[in-house]
Parts: structure tokens; sequence; C-alpha cells
């Protein structure tokens, strides 16, 4: 089912062949719509821009972005110049708000076929010096990728997002061209293994460009506040712990909320099926897999398989593992 909000094309929108479980019209506060929202589950959020009071404030909808899945989102914008503006659709795709349109038709189309980050590329302008939603100043990116880029974070402290990344690497090599990319930091250079590159935040477009001819590229986004917006899919790391679990959630007490929806694996982890399922319920998140510890040494790490099937991945013909099409919408 279906959520509507609706202002000035309320009318428009009333006409959409779509099954709807509750609609607003009206004028509303970020906040308004985010306490709504925040723990309603719905099939996709259908916003007229102009019932978002503020809209035309980036950071309007940076905090609506913060609080609920802005995949589920679809923006009808209203056509004035401070939305149509370059630069405001770029802060969108930043946020991964890929689905909006400036007409009614392109609601119902989006509604059959999401967006991707690939399907909006060319709006996103990476050279942008603005701060406004803290993206970093970063080279232009000007070419499509027909690789799928998948991003590795850590969300606990060393969950170890760059040794997975080497691991995933190895596994996916033996029927895949891979490279791996490391940003802002050099450790990558401990393994010895070639295609995998140490590079600025700043160059992370152009080297998604430069080896697009490649079936996948693997980054290990580190610390990065840009890169999440360039990747197909990112896979959040969280190693569970006590005393990580205590240190991340004493920093940040609310450091789950804005994981939720997302890949979060749990990483060398020994947890029973039972102490996840604690774990999710004591967190309030759901988990996407458990992963044991890894040997990092292991030329293949059968244990990963599973775990490269859910993510969109095909086992095939014993070792073997393909891509699936259609992997995290990327291809079509």
């Amino acid at each position: 089912m279906n959520v509507i909000i609706a202002n000035k094309y309320r009318d428009a929108l009333a006409t959409l062949d779509i099954d709807v479980i509750k609609s607003l019209n009206g004028e509303f506060t970020v906040d308004e719509i985010i306490e709504t929202f925040k723990n309603f589950f719905f099939q996709r959020m259908i916003l007229d821009i102009t019932a978002l009071k503020g809209y035309k404030d980036i950071k309007t909808l940076q905090k609506l972005s913060l609080s609920l899945d802005m995949d589920r989102l679809i923006l009808l914008l209203d056509g004035s110049p401070e939305v149509t503006d370059p630069e405001y659709l770029s802060d969108l795709i930043s946020m991964r708000i890929y689905n909006f349109t400036m007409n009614v038709e392109g609601v119902m189309y989006l509604y059959n076929n999401p967006n991707s980050y690939r399907d909006v590329a060319q709006y996103h302008q990476l050279d942008t010096t603005h701060d406004n939603v803290g993206v970093a100043p970063v080279q232009i990116y000007k070419e499509s990728s027909s690789a799928t880029v998948i991003g590795i974070k850590d969300i606990s402290e060393e969950a170890g997002a760059t040794t997975l990344t080497y691991i995933i690497k190895k596994q996916l090599e033996r029927n895949y061209s891979v490279v791996a990319l490391e940003l802002d930091k050099h450790d990558f250079m401990y393994f010895g293994d070639s295609n995998m590159y140490s590079i600025s935040s700043n160059e992370l477009g152009n080297n998604i460009a430069k080896y697009s001819q490649n079936d996948v590229i693997l980054v290990d986004i580190n610390n990065s506040s840009s890169a999440e917006g360039l990747m197909a899919e990112t896979i959040y790391l969280l190693e569970p712990s006590k005393i990580k679990l205590n240190k991340l959630l004493s920093k940040n007490p609310r450091a789950f909320e804005s994981y939720r929806g997302k890949h979060i694996v749990l990483n060398k982890s020994l947890l029973s099926s039972h102490d996840v399922l604690d774990l999710e319920y004591e967190t309030n998140i759901k988990t996407f897999y458990s992963l044991p510890p890894l040997y990092d040494q292991e030329n293949n790490n059968k244990a990963l398989d599973a775990f490269l099937v859910k993510l969109g991945f095909i086992k095939q013909n014993g070792d073997n593992i393909e891509q699936k099409k259609g992997l995290f919408g990327m291809f079509h």
C-alpha cells in the first residue's frame, strides 16, 4: 500500500491507479511528515514537493532523507527555478533521492520502474563546492558506469571493511573482473594484490568511470561523506561484540536510526540465530546477513558464497558464483 502527500497537485495525484493506505493534503513541516510516517509501513511515498514547507531549502529534504527510506520515495517537483536548478537536483541524488519527476505521468512510470543511481548519474554534479549538504568537493564524473559498484563501510569501529573488501574481491575474481578502491587511506598496500587501488575521495567518480568496463567495483568507503551516493548498494558492517556495540552506542545512542532498511551485515560474528534475533530486538534493526570470521589467505572462501547469493549473485556449477541480472537494479 502507498502514501500520497499532496498540495498543489492534489487533483492530479488523485487520479493515480495505485492502492493508497493513507493520504495527506495541505502543507506540512518536515518534522510533521517524519513523525507521521517514521513507524508507518508503506510501499511507496509519493510526495508533492509543494506539500513540504520550506522545500526550496535543500536542507529540508536532507532532514527528510535522514529519517525516512528514500528508496521508497517518489518526488513530484513543481518546476520552480530553485527546485529545477542543477545544483538542487545534484543534492537530491547525493541524498539517494533518485526518483523525482516534473509530471504525474512520470510518477506512474517511476512507480513501476524505479530509478537507480545509474539512471540519474548525469544530473550529479561532483565538482560542486557548496557545503549545504555536507558533500565534499570532488572531480566531475561525466560517464555512466557499466560496472556494479558496491560500497563497504564500517558502522562499528574497525568492523573489518578493508579486509572483507579484499576477501570478496578474491572470491568474485574466480568468475568476474573486479577492481577494489580504498578511499582516503593506504591499507590496501599490505595485501600485495593487483587491481586494488588507494585513492582520495575526490578521485572516486573518475575512477568509477575509468574502471567501468569491469564487472564489479568494490569500494572501501571509510569515512567519505560523498561516496555512498555513487554506490549501487552499500554494505554496512557491524561487529556484534559487546565492547564494539557499547562503544558505538556510547558515542551516539541513536547510531542505528539512519541505517534502518539498509544492508546491515554482522561481520566476524559467532552469534547463533537466536542471538541475532535478540540483537535485532535490542537494537531495533534488521540485519541482512551474519558473516563468521573469515581467513583472508583462503583462496576459495566458500563461507562467503551464501552471502554473495543473497546480495544478488547466483551459485551455479559447483563453486561458480554468477551475477544475477537485475543486481541492485543496475542492469536493465
